[in-house]
């Protein structure tokens, strides 16, 4: 099961782009220690003291359990940002992102009318493998109706996730078919991709999208490369905007392609020396000579300002965008008993110059409006409202200047487009309007489109009056007021973005970013850049 890629969240204002940032950097795998002094032994006997008082004394009866995992979270909350705790219920779900895969039935899945949609099933997957399609409704799981009962994201997944091997039973409503179907689906693995999109922009130009660090990341690149270079690309945009970091081996992996033997990637100082490393580039990069862009935003963290990183103080690519989040911390998961688990942060993380780009984290509570903050104070907008620290100065490999101390600022600066902000657009998104009409188009015209091809499609086709005007009268019925005002103001931003989905519905997701990048203006502005490339070698910019 998974929700589709591009949720409706991701295509509104960019401030909520950096919104559970909690990817972060992640390093190794779990381990439970069980060293300790004499000063932790006096502060677990005090804990334990009292939650004895606690467990015997207190008033009321109370469950001493919920007590422990809020200390210990809070305990976690006062080191840093990143560090945290994670229960045992939670531990799975937490980690599937990551890992590239999750268990469940595979289905992207949408709730139209309070009503689970099944968007499309998954290839190779155990829906696809029993005949449910694209449209069915479901309206029972194991016997409980699901349907018309306020249902959300999380109510699907608690429905439909569950490990390999293990039978859930379905019933859908099916386009003209008068009774209900029932389906018994054996959950399996459901690939999750971390490459949400590679193609060629033209003739020589490939564009390759990475949505997070996972532990597919590498993989999944270099078989999009593979896929563009047949296709004849002899330059690159990696568009790594919105990606909020995740396995640092995969980011060292994917910089690593694009880097000569010997260039340095990254390197890591902790407390403990164990957690010193250095990264450097191997023989086997890939794509050592093209030219190189790569795009970030304010969305960007960690793992991204790894790969951002190296590549600019290399002098390798041109960074193109807005400044990174600004996460130089390195977290580390420790295995508890009971099934827990802690991550920890071990290290931070420099750029090979010698950059430090973690932002200041000693006020919690501007740490996490900081985002908001850049936006008021103009930063979006202009190149000029980013103030860097003097003392915070450092030379790429040619001698460019960069700095340090809050996220990786790009070599050329692309302001927030605020044309393609629109609030009647939000709220027919946050209310499904726009991926229905897209979807129940694509239903109905998904032959005819079909059968004169994409590349038809992508040249000639047009959302027209009529069909905003339908997606005004379904947003009416979903009691989204009109603003015929925004809508006319706005009417690219409406046009493409129903183009597309509407694509994704008649030939999948790879179908929706070719379409839906006509919006995207960083892309829009480095594609034009690319001549400004030999500037990084004569160490100007």
């Amino acid at each position: 099961m998974s929700e589709n890629k591009n949720s409706n969240y991701q295509i509104s204002l960019p401030l909520i782009l950096c919104i559970g940032l909690a990817a972060g950097v992640l390093i190794g795998a779990g381990l439970t220690s069980k060293s300790g002094g004499s000063e932790v032994n006096q502060d677990v006997q005090k804990l334990r003291e009292v939650l004895t008082l606690v467990k015997k004394e207190y008033v009321d009866e109370t469950k001493t359990e919920g007590l422990v995992e809020d200390a210990i979270a809070h305990l976690l909350s006062q080191l840093d940002p990143h560090s945290a705790y994670i229960s045992s219920k939670d531990r799975i779900s937490a980690n599937e992102d990551l890992k590239g895969n999750f268990e469940g039935i595979g289905i992207e899945f949408n709730i139209f009318h309070d009503t689970l949609t099944v968007i499309t099933t998954l290839s190779g997957g155990p829906s696809e493998a029993v005949g449910l399609r694209s449209g069915d409704k479901i309206i029972k799981v194991d016997d409980k109706v699901i349907a018309s009962t306020k249902l959300t994201n999380l109510d699907v997944q608690r429905y439909l996730k569950g490990p390999k091997g293990s039978e859930v039973k379905i019933e859908v409503l099916r386009k003209n078919k008068k009774e209900p179907i029932t389906f018994t689906i054996i959950r399996d693995k459901i690939p999750q991709f971390s490459v949400d999109a590679s193609y060629m922009v033209d003739q020589e130009i490939g564009y390759i999208k990475i949505n997070r660090f996972s532990q597919t990341t590498y993989d999944e690149m270099m078989e999009a490369m593979v896929k563009l270079k047949k296709e004849g690309m002899k330059k690159l945009v990696l568009d790594l905007q919105g990606n909020p970091g995740g396995y640092m081996d995969q980011a060292i992996s994917v910089a690593d392609e694009f880097l000569p033997a010997g260039e340095k990637i990254v390197f890591t100082k902790g407390q403990e020396t164990k957690y010193n490393e250095n990264a450097m580039a191997t023989e086997k990069g890939d794509f050592e000579k093209g030219d190189l862009i790569v795009l970030v935003n304010e969305g960007s963290a960690s793992a991204s300002e790894i790969v951002s990183g190296a590549l600019q103080d290399n002098d390798r690519a041109l960074v193109v965008g807005r400044r990174s989040f600004g996460k130089g911390l390195v977290q580390r998961p420790f295995d508890l008993n009971d099934g827990s688990e802690v991550r920890l942060t071990i290290s931070r993380y420099y750029t090979p110059s010698g950059r430090s780009i973690q932002k200041p984290y000693e006020n919690s509570e501007d740490y996490d409006k900081d985002i908001t903050k850049r936006y008021k104070n103009g930063e979006f907008f202009t190149a000029d409202s980013v103030k860097f620290n003097d003392s915070l100065k450092y030379k790429t490999l040619n001698g460019r200047t960069v700095y340090g101390g809050g996220g990786i600022m790009p070599d050329y600066f692309v302001p927030l487009d605020t044309t393609l902000t629109s609030r009647y657009f939000n709220e027919l998104s946050y209310a499904n309007v726009l991926r229905e009409y897209a979807f129940n188009y694509g239903d109905q015209n998904g032959k005819a489109l079909e059968q004169k091809g994409y590349k038809d499609y992508l040249q000639n086709f047009e959302v027209g009056d009529v069909m905003l005007n339908q997606v005004v009268e379904l947003g009416k019925k979903n009691n989204i007021k009109p603003d015929l005002k925004d809508l006319n103001a706005n009417k690219k931003l409406f046009q493409v973005y129903l183009k597309a989905e509407i694509a994704r519905k008649v030939w999948g997701n790879s179908a929706f970013y070719p379409i839906f990048n006509e919006t995207n203006e960083v892309l829009q502005q480095a594609i034009k850049l690319f001549d400004r490339i030999p500037d990084l070698d004569k160490g100007k910019m």
